[in-house]
């Protein structure tokens, strides 16, 4: 049995993940902020920068030897390649998203991953749901049925990004412990510095790189994409040693919560009345699966106790 951490530990990683995600919730604020660079070349650079820093931090903590290991196996490598893949639909995706007008969008695909991951859980590991799992998924399809009618477009953002998570976090659950964080996003990074290249070569290709013509402010800003992606990441994989997974998937909803409301009280973006119903829909669903986490979580570590308290009975034959 996993050891429970102490108070101070879990409290500590209640406050890393609450961080992470506040971080990841603010994100539309500051690609905003780099326009008028385009989100291919953001993305592009994102990634090579990321790369950058984690090739620093690798080598003021000595981790090399990690690196080295995790590269030895070629399964890891694998899964390290697709979870890159994944990172990217899903970091692509929500650049597009973020600067063309659909943060809202955008924040709809974070409230139904969790539905979404529960779904996958269900599909490909054969997980057994609940009664009120199923109500929530019910509820969350019904709801981009009325997204779709209510508002007359197909949510494609949304549902690319909760779906790419999904797919991601799944990929990262069955690495597991073997890659930590920085190694992780490290290899990543590294098999998309390719794709970024061709990337800033079909931009400047098109239209010319917009980092050349923008002020030193904005040339800032855009270095720091690599520690704002890092960052968080590192913030979000202390929280997992440290918080039990129900203050995990409660604290999730921070960022897309921040995300809703840059896009309606500070961008401006359009809620029309299919949109709240379709939102408040979901809502509704995410309340169900958080009450049932919490209470199924509860029950599991009652039964854990119960069970420890059992002395061993000795055989009587």
């Amino acid at each position: 049995m996993t050891p429970t951490p102490p108070a101070e530990q879990r409290t500590a990683g209640g406050l890393y993940a609450f961080g992470a995600y506040a971080l990841w919730g603010f994100l539309p604020l500051y690609f905003v902020l780099l326009a008028p660079i385009g989100p291919f070349e953001i993305v592009a650079w994102r990634i090579l920068l990321s790369l950058v820093f984690c090739a620093i931090l690798i080598a003021v903590t000595r981790s090399w030897r990690r690196l080295v290991a995790i590269l030895r196996q070629p399964r890891l490598v694998g899964l390290t390649v697709l979870a890159g893949l994944l990172i990217y639909v899903n970091w692509q995706v929500y650049l597009v998203g973020a600067l063309t007008g659909h943060v809202i969008e955008t924040s709809l695909g974070y409230f139904i991953n969790p539905i979404v991951t529960v779904l996958l859980g269900v599909l490909l590991l054969r997980e057994r749901l609940r009664i009120a799992q199923w109500v929530a998924i019910s509820l969350a399809a019904a709801a981009v049925v009325v997204i779709v009618v209510g508002y007359g477009a197909f949510p494609w953002i949304a549902l690319s990004l909760a779906f790419s998570f999904a797919f991601y976090g799944l990929v990262k659950k069955k690495i597991g412990p073997s890659v930590d964080a920085v190694s992780g996003l490290t290899l990543e990074s590294l098999w998309l510095a390719p794709v970024a290249i061709v990337q800033l070569a079909v931009v400047a290709a098109l239209g010319g790189l917009a980092f050349t013509s923008v002020g030193g402010g904005k040339l800032l800003l855009l270095a720091c994409a690599g520690v704002a992606t890092a960052v968080p990441l590192l913030m979000f994989a202390s929280a997992a040693r440290r918080a039990s997974l129900t203050t995990l998937g409660i604290m999730q909803f921070v960022a897309p919560v921040l995300q809703f409301i840059i896009g309606v009280w500070l961008l401006g973006e359009q809620m029309t009345l299919g949109r709240w119903i379709g939102f408040a829909i979901v809502w509704v669903a995410l309340v169900i699966l958080t009450v049932d986490s919490v209470v199924a979580a509860r029950a599991a570590r009652r039964t854990r106790r119960e069970a420890s308290r059992v002395p061993d009975v000795p055989d009587l034959v």
